[in-house]
């Protein structure tokens, strides 16, 4: 059996992408496959998040890459941050149609690790491409960044 973590949304985390607490976030969930050290995620992105014509919007697209690309610092419990991220888009993501996307690391240098990530419809056809670049930090860096509070 494959050694692969569920990441659902947890509670208290207000990202966009993948926090369960931001009431109009995505609420994404991956899971981390350790052994083909990817992550991976199928959902319907729903009409709410098209930019017309029946379509995702680029920017939703966007988001959905970099949340695969980042959960591999989960692989190796680093912290990392977008630093880059170039997207290709091969076809039109549709809405209110299953989409599988898949990220994983092709290096990395000092603190710096460059991933990509895919999102295919159920027949494997291409629609979009990710690549980014993360740079570790450290774990105390997100202390120092104020907290975000939705009732301020």
């Amino acid at each position: 059996m494959a050694n692969v973590l569920k990441l659902d949304p947890k509670p208290t985390n207000h990202c966009f992408g993948c926090g369960a607490a931001n009431p109009a976030g995505m609420k994404l969930s991956f899971d981390l496959d350790f052994d083909a050290r990817r992550s991976r995620g199928s959902f319907t992105l729903g009409s709410n998040y098209a930019g017309g014509a029946g379509f995702a919007h680029g920017g939703i697209i966007a988001v959905v890459l970099d949340e695969a690309m980042g959960k591999l610092s989960r692989l190796t419990e680093e912290s990392a941050v977008t630093a880059e991220m170039q997207i290709d888009y091969h076809r039109p993501v549709p809405v209110d149609k299953p989409i599988v996307v898949e990220g994983w690391q092709e290096q990395q240098q000092g603190r710096n690790r460059f991933r990509v990530a895919e999102i295919r419809d159920l027949h494997g056809n291409l629609l979009a491409r990710g690549k980014g670049r993360f740079v570790v930090v450290k774990p105390s860096h997100f202390a120092e960044v104020p907290s975000v509070n939705p009732s301020s």
